[in-house]
């Protein structure tokens, strides 16, 4: 049976349990590049807090995920959290207060109030209904108008799904990849966020979604001899033309990304 988030032991009182604490450099890059484009308002607000929660073993993602922002806003601080002691002492070791900081701390965010939270990789070893329960706890903790970003990579960020939820609930789901790295779409189901990694079955919308994505996938083989990147691109327009409610563009689709709205993919 799952454990059930606990509070850790210590003064700070942080909530949840420590993660396998993998990680890779660039690992991130691509949720970073999203949400720098996706939510610039947000980045961009006087004081603006960013928290990077469960950074894993190394802080390098941390890290640059400081500096992909500090492109958007100079002044923007980032506050990374980790259950883990030596987790957080390796952090400070690269420190640069105030821009960049390492707090221990859990889903309570350690008493922040971030405009921006990143957790990625952290709810893989809840069962749904305790991630959903984290996704709360995080969400209360946010800044008013603020967003958490939630979702899971493979080792080295080529496959991505992600969610972000406002105190509204979850507002868009993203699909990001290398295409190069995929036979088909569907292939990005093994990194589904634990909201919905269980429901890509049969008359599930997910699935829906993954199959349709493969259907475009192979209907545009005639793509193929311009890369991968052409025949997602080209995917991705017939799977907007089909209907679906697609809400980037062009250009973030040569990216390797779509982004839909969460009701197209909700349990």
């Amino acid at each position: 049976m799952a454990r059930a988030p606990r509070l850790a032991a210590g003064r700070a009182r942080a909530l949840g349990l420590p993660t396998r604490g993998t990680t890779n450099p660039n690992r991130l890059r691509r949720v970073d590049r999203w949400v720098a484009h996706a939510h610039r308002d947000l980045l961009t607000a006087p004081d603006a807090l960013v928290v990077d929660l469960g950074y894993g073993s190394s802080p390098i993602t941390t890290v640059e995920m400081a500096a992909r922002l500090r492109a958007v806003n100079p002044g923007v601080r980032v506050l990374g959290l980790e259950l883990d002691a030596d987790r957080v002492a390796a952090g400070k070791e690269v420190a640069d207060p105030p821009l960049l900081e390492f707090r221990r701390g859990g889903f309570e965010l350690a008493g922040a109030r971030p405009l921006l939270l990143r957790a990625f990789n952290v709810l893989r070893q809840y069962t749904e209904e305790q991630a959903a329960e984290a996704w709360d706890t995080m969400v209360g903790r946010l800044a008013p108008g603020g967003v958490l970003v939630e979702g899971t990579c493979d080792e080295i960020g080529r496959r991505c799904c992600w969610v972000a939820l406002t105190a509204d609930g979850p507002r868009t789901f993203t699909l990001s990849c290398l295409p190069a790295d995929l036979e088909t779409p569907g292939d990005l189901a093994e990194r589904l966020p634990k909201a919905l990694i269980h429901h890509n079955v049969p008359g599930e919308r997910v699935h829906a979604l993954l199959g349709e994505l493969d259907a475009c996938w192979a209907t545009c083989a005639p793509f193929a001899p311009y890369g991968p990147r052409a025949r997602w691109v080209e995917s991705v327009r017939l799977l907007a033309e089909r209907g679906w409610p697609v809400l980037d563009d062009r250009k973030r689709w040569r990216l390797g990304e779509v982004t839909l709205p969460w009701e197209v993919v909700s349990p």
